[in-house]
C-alpha cells in the first residue's frame, strides 16, 4: 500500500491533502526519519518536534516564492523531506550526501544557509527590507526555536524588527529546550506567557467581544478605552509583555501539534501588517519515546537502535571530551576555585559530570557565546579560575569578547577548545578550521594542542595554575590514542617544545593531533628513502619555542615541514615563516594544513585523507618537497574535496 509520504515531491503536493492525510503523512515522516538516522546518526530529537510545524508553514505559504528562514537548520529535516530531498534523505550527513543543515546551493527551498543558531531573525529582516526597496509582493516568515532566542543576535534582530515595522511573520518554536535545558529569565518569561490561563482566557474573551462589535460603530475615543483595558488586564495577568512592547502582534501560544489549529492561526496571521509573532508549543523528540525521555542525548547523536534508543557503541577509547571532563573535575576537587562555563554543550563537551559533582561551580549560560567570554573575564577579576569550554567554530562569536574583554586586561581565562580542526558529519558550519589563526594574533594569548591524552591532562593542570594573562588548549572530536592515563599532573613549562625523533636532513614540525600521523610518516620516509628526519611536537603555537627553532636553523637542516589541523592561512606555518623572516634566514618551508576552502561534510578520517592531512598524504607531500616541488600547500588548496 502506498505511503502518503511516497507522494510527496513538493511543498504542492503538501497543499492538496485533507486535514486527516496531513496527520498520517507527519507519522510517517517521524518513522521515515527514525528509520534513516538509526543508521547514520543525526539531530533528532529537534526535527522530530517541529513536523506538523513543517507541514503547516508549508501548507499556508508558497516556498520558494515565500521566503522561509529556519534557524540553526536542526529543526529543518522535515522541511527538506517535504522539499524534495526525500530521496536523498539517507544520505543526510554523509560523505558526498546532503547536508545535515540548510544549505542555499542545495536547494531553491533554503533561502538562508544556518549552521549557528539566533541569525534567522536578522537574515528575515534584510530580505523583508529588499523585498519592500524591490517593491515585490511575498512573505517572510522566521521560524526560531530550540533555544536560539537565548542568543543576543536574536535580540538585536527582535528590537530592529520592532522598530521597522516590517511585514514579518516570526513563528517561535518553543520547545522549552535548547541544546539542553533552556537558561534563563527569558525561558521562564516564556512559561509564564503559556500557562498563564487567566492571560489567554481573557485574551480569548476580549477578541470575542471585539468581534461582534462592528468597528465602523466605535469612536476613536472607545477603541482606544478598549484598547487600553486590553493591556491593563494583559499586564494583570503577565507583567510586562515583552513582544507586544517591542511592537509586534502576539499571537499564543498555541499547540504545535495540532495540524488544523497551526493553519487555521498561519492563515490568519498571514496578510497582517507589521510584525507578528506566533508562539507555537511543541514537545522536543515527539513521538518517539527514547528520545522524550532524553533530549540532551538526542538532540544530537550517532547511529543508535531504532527499537530502544540506545547508541552504537562503538569499541575504542574514550573521546577526548571525555578525558577533559574527567580531568576537570579531578582538578576542581582539589582546587575550589576551578569553575566551569559552557554554552548549551554541556553533555557535548563532558561538562555533565561537572555539572553533577559541582553544580554549584558549572555554568551553562545558553547559546550566548559572547556572554560566556565576558562572564568568564569576570569571575577571572575576582580571582576565580574560569575554563570557558566553548567549540571551536562556537568561540569565533566571541571574537570581540577575546580580544577587548579578556586579552586586552589579561585576565587568566582558560579557553577550552573542543572540536578543533575537521569534526566530520556537521560540516563546514561546524569544523573548528580558524582558531589558530584568529587566536595566534592575539596580544597576551598563550596558544598549545596535546599529542595525546596524557599531554592534554598536564595541559589542563597548566591552564589551571596559568595566572599571567589568558591561555587556550585546542583539542579535535575523535577518540584519544588509548595510553594508560597518568595518575598525576605535571607543568609543562609555557612555550616548550618536544623533539620526538632527532634527524639532520629535514624537520617536521606538528601540532596537536597531526604529531602522531607526521611521526608514522617520517618513520615510513626513513625507510623508503633512507633519509634522516627531525620530528618536533611543536605543542605550543605560541609563543613558539624559539630555542628549538633556532637550534635547527644552526644545524644545517636545508628543509621544514608544518603540519597543522587549521587553516593554513594565518596559522602556525606562517608563525614559523614569520620567525624566520625576523631572523633574517632563508630555508624552504612546506606549509601542511587546511586549504583555502570549506571543506565538506563527510567521516572525519575521509575528510583528514582528502586534503592530505593522513599518513599517506603527509608522506607523499614531503616527498615532493624532497624532489624540488615548491608550491605543495598551492597543490593542495587547488585538489577539490567535494
Amino acid at each position: 500500500m502506498e505511503k502518503i509520504i511516497d507522494r510527496i515531491k513538493g511543498p504542492e503536493d503538501v497543499k492538496k491533502l485533507s486535514y486527516h492525510e496531513l496527520e498520517t503523512l507527519a507519522a510517517e515522516i517521524r518513522e521515515f526519519m527514525l528509520d534513516v538516522l538509526s543508521k547514520v546518526g543525526g539531530h533528532v530529537a529537534p526535527n522530530l518536534g517541529a513536523v506538523e510545524l513543517t507541514l503547516a508553514l508549508h501548507y499556508v505559504f508558497d516556498s520558494p516564492r515565500d521566503k522561509l528562514v529556519w534557524d540553526v537548520g536542526h529543526q529543518a529535516y522535515p522541511h527538506k523531506i517535504v522539499t524534495g530531498r526525500k530521496e536523498s534523505f539517507h544520505t543526510i550527513r554523509q560523505y558526498g550526501g546532503i547536508s545535515g543543515f540548510l544549505r542555499r546551493d542545495e536547494s531553491p527551498h533554503d533561502i538562508f544557509g544556518a549552521g549557528h543558531a539566533s541569525t534567522s531573525l536578522s537574515a528575515a529582516l534584510g530580505i523583508a527590507v529588499a523585498r519592500d526597496l524591490k517593491g515585490e509582493d511575498f512573505k517572510v516568515v522566521a521560524i526560531i526555536g530550540d533555544g536560539a532566542l537565548t542568543g543576543g543576535m536574536a535580540f538585536e534582530a527582535l528590537n530592529n524588527i520592532g522598530a521597522q515595522k516590517r511585514d514579518i511573520i516570526v513563528i517561535l518554536n518553543d520547545n522549552e529546550m535548547s541544546i539542553a535545558e533552556n537558561i534563563g529569565a527569558l525561558s521562564n518569561y516564556l512559561v509564564k506567557l503559556k500557562t498563564s490561563k487567566i492571560y489567554n482566557r481573557m485574551k480569548e474573551d476580549v477578541w470575542e467581544l471585539l468581534g461582534k462589535i462592528p468597528s465602523s460603530t466605535l469612536s476613536y475615543r472607545t477603541r482606544d478605552l478598549i484598547r487600553r483595558v486590553k493591556t491593563a488586564l494583559e499586564n494583570f495577568a503577565v507583567p510586562t509583555l515583552m513582544f507586544e512592547e517591542l511592537g509586534y502582534r502576539y499571537v499564543g501560544p498555541i499547540h504545535g501539534h495540532d495540524i488544523k489549529q497551526l493553519i487555521t492561526t498561519f492563515r490568519r496571521v498571514k496578510d497582517l501588517k507589521g510584525p507578528v509573532l506566533v508562539h507555537v508549543l511543541t514537545r522536543k523528540g515527539k513521538g518517539y519515546k527514547p528520545a522524550e525521555e532524553r533530549l540532551e542525548l538526542f538532540h544530537g547523536l550517532g547511529p543508535f537502535h531504532r527499537i530502544t534508543g540506545e547508541p552504537v557503541k562503538k569499541p575504542g577509547p574514550a573521546k577526548w571530551s571525555k578525558i577533559y571532563g574527567k580531568t576537570i573535575v579531578e582538578l576542581a576537587e582539589k582546587d575550589e576555585k576551578i569553575v566551569a562555563i559552557t554554552a548549551a554543550m554541556t553533555l557535548g563537551t563532558g561538562l555533565d559530570l561537572m555539572r553533577e559533582k559541582f553544580p554549584d561551580r558549572h555554568f551553562d549560560v545558553g547559546i550566548a557565546e559572547q556572554h560566556a567570554v565576558t562572564f568568564a573575564g569576570g569571575l577571572a577579576v575576582e580571582g576565580f579560575k574560569p575554563f570557558a569550554t566553548i567549540y571551536s567554530t562556537f568561540l569565533q562569536r566571541a571574537y570581540d569578547q577575546i580580544i577587548h574583554d579578556i586579552a586586552l586586561q589579561n585576565l587568566p581565562v582558560k579557553f577550552a577548545i573542543d572540536r578543533a580542526g575537521l569534526v566530520g558529519e556537521d560540516g563546514p558550519t561546524h569544523h573548528g578550521a580558524f582558531d589558530i589563526s584568529y587566536l595566534r594574533l592575539i596580544p597576551n594569548m598563550v596558544i598549545m594542542a596535546p599529542k595525546d591524552e596524557n599531554e592534554f591532562r598536564d595541559m589542563i593542570f597548566t591552564a589551571s595554575i596559568y595566572d599571567r594573562g589568558p591561555i587556550a588548549f585546542r583539542y579535535p572530536r575523535d577518540r584519544v590514542i588509548g595510553l594508560d592515563l597518568k595518575k598525576t599532573f605535571d607543568e609543562i613549562p609555557i612555550g616548550s617544545w618536544e623533539i620526538l625523533k632527532e634527524g639532520g636532513e629535514i624537520a617536521v614540525l606538528a601540532v596537536g593531533t597531526m604529531v602522531y600521523p607526521a611521526l608514522k610518516a617520517a618513520e615510513q620516509l626513513e625507510k623508503e628513502l633512507g633519509i634522516s628526519i627531525k620530528v618536533v611536537n611543536s605543542r605550543f603555537v605560541k609563543p613558539m619555542d624559539r630555542e628549538v627553532l633556532l637550534q635547527i636553523v644552526e644545524s644545517g637542516i636545508k628543509k621544514i615541514v608544518t603540519v597543522e589541523e587549521n587553516a593554513l592561512i594565518g596559522g602556525f606555518g606562517d608563525g614559523i615563516l614569520e620567525f624566520l623572516n625576523e631572523i633574517g634566514h632563508h630555508i624552504d618551508v612546506l606549509r601542511l594544513g587546511l586549504p583555502d576552502r570549506f571543506i565538506e561534510h563527510g567521516p572525519r578520517k575521509v575528510l583528514l585523507q582528502k586534503v592530505g592531512l593522513d599518513i599517506n598524504g603527509i608522506k607523499e607531500s614531503i616527498k615532493k618537497f624532497l624532489h624540488g616541488y615548491s608550491g605543495v600547500s598551492e597543490w593542495h588548496s587547488a585538489k577539490s574535496v567535494k
